[in-house]
């Protein structure tokens, strides 16, 4: 697509995608954060439909697209409106308990894999062919304005299937999704959250306005806003003075009162969050995406580039590599991930997968010798990556939802890990691919590929040190074989009996 707009220089193709792809992980990085905490307030299910829906306008104007620099403004808008990304595993952790949410995460990875192998191969399909199928740098001549509108509107009736299913059949997640004020700017969601509530099946007023004498106008008995926030029955009290039945409002202090509370409950929120075990989790998640989507930009550039410091691979074999460890890895993660889990406990597992990213990076720039052996050698190192890739990626999840201090931070702490992996998959690409070009002008004896691969080899290495620091307790399933209840569990197992 790019390669068909006229004020493209094809010898500049490369750098013009590598923008397209940084500005969209860019925007998610603006973004991410705001969705989750938008969920944390008004609830997951309208979230998402309002996600889905704006990314389906978005596909629709992408297939319009004529210019390049149209290209990047709907990309843009893409990211800064893919609310869905922080709010899925968000459910996924509300939906599943300890005993069964390893099953549900294992399933995440898979189905974006399938989404991964199926989307280019349909929109390869759909997309309409050039007339002249030209080689070397012609731009291709299509015989309509519009080549590329086919399997972006498919794109888009797809979102819109989904936006339909959640509709009618997607109950709200967040146990206590009563209307909860905003804070000051944000208001204008207020009549999009009344809009939205429309297709959740229930009311927009809370149901905590229906029962203001539970509600205490003003901090009392001696307990202060500071005491209140970070009390269970604060999550559940109206932040803003209700009226009485007879119509008259509560006293001045109230609400005066109010606008303090909303702060301490917003600040108190984020305190909760913040603490050290879920700080380095964000941390070493934020390297795990930083390694794994470098070494997903190194691979096509290093197995293309000329010896010596690539390795001469047509373009179709390269695909053909991806896909042959692309296949081998839904088969691990539906075989062997379970029981490997089980095992190592999600901590473990997750060790493990930083420790075998950087593992295949060190090795990678290592492969060599004939034509066969070559392919082996790489289709291996694939395999075992992309293994270890969404292996860590299911773990750090299940990390990430049992780190969450209550379901109504759930989708703040979502949100803050999609923000972070947002963060490495905008740098990586540009600085993998800025040391890469610096490594081949290294001359020989000196082996110029090994820059870039050690040097992300050893972010990664970093990222393993690190998660040995984590303590992980409250954050296993219930089903690895070393799991031990909290003192909140057991009580809550003695309760049930």
């Amino acid at each position: 697509m790019v390669k068909s707009f006229s004020e493209i220089p094809s010898s500049e193709m490369g750098l013009y995608v590598g923008v397209l792809a940084s500005t969209f992980a860019l925007a998610q990085l603006a973004t991410n954060l705001f969705w989750g905490y938008l969920s944390d307030t008004i609830g997951r299910k309208p979230v998402m439909l309002l996600g889905s829906f704006l990314l389906m306008l978005c596909f629709t104007a992408f297939g319009f697209c004529t210019r390049y620099w149209h290209v990047v403004v709907v990309h843009v808008a893409m990211g800064l409106l893919n609310g869905n990304a922080a709010v899925v595993p968000t459910c996924l952790g509300e939906v599943t308990d300890r005993t069964n949410q390893s099953s549900a995460f294992t399933w995440l990875p898979v189905i974006y894999s399938l989404g991964s192998i199926t989307g280019p191969a349909l929109g390869g399909l759909l997309v309409r062919q050039p007339q002249n199928r030209s080689d070397g740098d012609a731009k291709p001549v299509f015989d309509t304005k519009y080549p590329f509108l086919a399997p972006n509107l498919g794109s888009a009736a797809l979102l819109g299937i989904a936006v339909v299913v959640l509709a009618l059949w997607f109950d709200e997640t967040l146990d206590k999704c009563e209307r909860r004020s905003l804070p000051v700017g944000l208001a204008w969601i207020d009549n999009v959250w009344k809009w939205l509530c429309c297709f959740g099946g229930r009311s927009a007023s809370s149901d905590v306005d229906s029962n203001p004498d539970s509600v205490p106008s003003s901090p009392v008995d001696g307990e202060d806003a500071t005491t209140l926030a970070g009390s269970g029955s604060f999550e559940s009290s109206a932040l803003l003075a209700h009226r009485s039945e007879d119509g008259d409002d509560h006293s001045t202090s109230s609400s005066m009162a109010a606008p303090q509370l909303l702060d301490t409950k917003h600040s108190a929120l984020f305190k909760q969050l913040l603490n050290p075990t879920t700080v380095l989790l964000l941390l070493t998640y934020l390297v795990f995406q930083l390694a794994n989507i470098s070494f997903n930009s190194l691979y096509p550039i290093f197995a293309t580039a000329r010896s010596p410091t690539g390795r001469d691979l047509q373009p179709g074999m390269i695909g053909l590599l991806l896909s042959v460890a692309g296949v081998a890895t839904i088969v691990f993660q539906l075989t062997f991930y379970q029981p490997l889990r089980r095992l190592l406990g999600n901590l473990g597992t997750y060790r493990g997968a930083l420790f075998g990213i950087a593992l295949s990076m060190l090795v990678m720039p290592w492969t060599s010798g004939s034509p066969t052996a070559l392919h082996i050698e790489i289709g291996a190192v694939l395999i075992f990556k992309n293994m270890c890739a969404v292996g860590g990626l299911s773990s750090v999840m299940l990390l990430i939802n049992n780190a969450a201090p209550s379901h109504e931070t759930l989708g703040t702490l979502n949100g803050v890990a999609q923000t972070l992996s947002a963060a490495g998959r905008s740098l990586g690409p540009f600085f993998s691919g800025a040391l890469f070009s610096l490594s081949t002008r290294i001359q020989r004896p000196l082996r110029g590929e090994l820059l870039a691969w050690c040097i992300f080899g050893g972010v990664a290495a970093v990222g393993f040190v690190l998660s040995l620091f984590l303590n992980g307790k409250g954050l296993e399933s219930a089903d690895w074989e070393g799991f031990e209840c909290s003192d909140d569990e057991e009580g809550d197992e003695a309760e049930e009996a």
